[in-house]
């Protein structure tokens, strides 16, 4: 028998998930449920990357939900791998409010604090604890971590984390908590292979993809990022607005006699790229496209981060590297160019072939600034976190 980590990141529409060796070692098998609530589509890899769609049950094609699909998945595992006993569960949770700064064992306290955070988290908060109340009603004996994006922020000084709200707002948990943060938590810890002495430096990680986010990283911890007190603030998104004026809001409730659950579905799934274009929240799908419309909305994207990323180096007090990641920021050269292209002023410059191919870097001998492609992997930052929480590291 070989013990494992199950490892489950539950996403708005999408449910990663990942079987680790309990004691060290890469994944075993890796897989995505995708278009949860539409039409669900179940992929799986094994540890060399092959395909494991035809072997073993597939997930029911009507699952709508977490209830119906970590059942279904878990039986998959069961019958794909046999031999595996699952000795605990880790959890990417999105929000782990002011006083999670790392890893945590899930409690029932810790549960009722999550569920406290739902609104900070609407489209993200529900999914994670859903996944965790389904693994434990199917192995109730099993010990599971909760790694939250938030907790890597936590080193970001009083500063970037304040609005200009009254005190007793900020003292109630009002602040900027910024998000994506296992994400940046594992590029953070590839950026010595690839700067060297430059990785303790000044650097910008663009994580960009359905959801996105920006961090100002100095010596491997956060000090800025574009996102704040939700998953809402900062950059253009696949279906989110980002940064608003405030103003708008108020005036969709006082003239538009819009309500809070109508300006929610508006701001959280009819904006963005798919509000913009009218046409797809899809990168891909936008890039193929000759509509005007669509160039329109991913010109929007590029300009809205290359001044995103600007502002963060002001944080920095300059900038060394950038780093793309994420299935935007590692799949699309024109996305990428787009915003290096307006950022020019400040030295950087891309080497276009480089940056075509998708290159680990992408920026040119000229370059005063290194730019860099790297992949992310959310899901190894659980694992080891697990394994740390439940003593199974070597």
């Amino acid at each position: 028998m070989t013990d494992a980590i199950l490892v489950l990141n539950a996403g708005s529409s999408s449910l990663k998930f990942a079987v680790y060796p309990a004691e060290a070692g890469d994944a075993i098998l890796k897989g995505k449920v995708a278009g949860i609530g539409t039409d669900p589509v179940f992929s799986a890899t094994d540890a060399q990357g092959l395909s494991l769609l035809l072997a073993g049950p597939r997930i029911p094609k009507n699952a709508s939900d977490r209830d119906d699909l970590i059942p279904s998945l878990l039986a998959w595992l069961s019958a794909q791998r046999p031999d595996i006993t699952f000795t605990a569960a880790g959890h990417r949770v999105v929000h782990g409010g002011l006083h999670q700064t790392g890893p945590a064992r899930i409690t029932h306290k810790l549960l009722a604090d999550l569920k406290a955070l739902v609104p900070l988290a609407p489209m993200h908060q529900p999914h994670s604890l859903a996944a965790i109340g389904c693994v434990a009603l199917a192995l109730p004996d099993l010990p599971q971590i909760a790694c939250f994006d938030t907790a890597f922020h936590r080193t970001m000084p009083r500063l970037a984390q304040l609005f200009a709200l009254p005190r007793e707002m900020t003292d109630d948990g009002v602040l900027r908590y910024g998000f994506h943060g296992l994400s940046y938590d594992y590029i953070s810890g590839c950026l010595p292979h690839h700067l060297g002495n430059k990785a303790k430096g000044r650097v910008i990680v663009a994580h960009l993809g359905s959801g996105a986010s920006m961090c100002a990283l100095k010596n491997h911890q956060s000090v800025a990022t574009s996102m704040g007190f939700t998953a809402l603030d900062g950059l253009m998104m696949g279906r989110r607005s980002g940064a608003l004026d405030p103003g708008v809001v108020l005036y969709l409730m006082q003239e538009k006699g819009m309500c809070a659950a109508d300006i929610t579905t508006l701001l959280y799934e009819q904006s963005g790229l798919l509000g913009v274009s009218g046409i797809s929240s899809d990168m891909k799908v936008l890039e193929t496209s000759t509509a005007p419309e669509a160039e329109e909305a991913i010109d929007l994207f590029c300009a809205r981060a290359a001044g995103e990323l600007a502002s963060l180096a002001t944080s920095l007090g300059g900038l060394d590297a950038i780093v793309f990641t994420a299935g935007i920021g590692e799949s699309s050269a024109r996305v990428r160019s787009g915003i290096c292209d307006r950022l020019g002023w400040m030295g950087v410059a891309l080497d276009t072939s480089a940056n075509t191919r998708n290159a680990t870097r992408i920026s040119a001998i000229s370059s005063d600034i290194d730019v860099l492609v790297i992949p992310t992997d959310e899901e190894v930052v659980v694992a080891e976190a697990t394994r740390t929480l439940t003593g199974k590291t070597p």
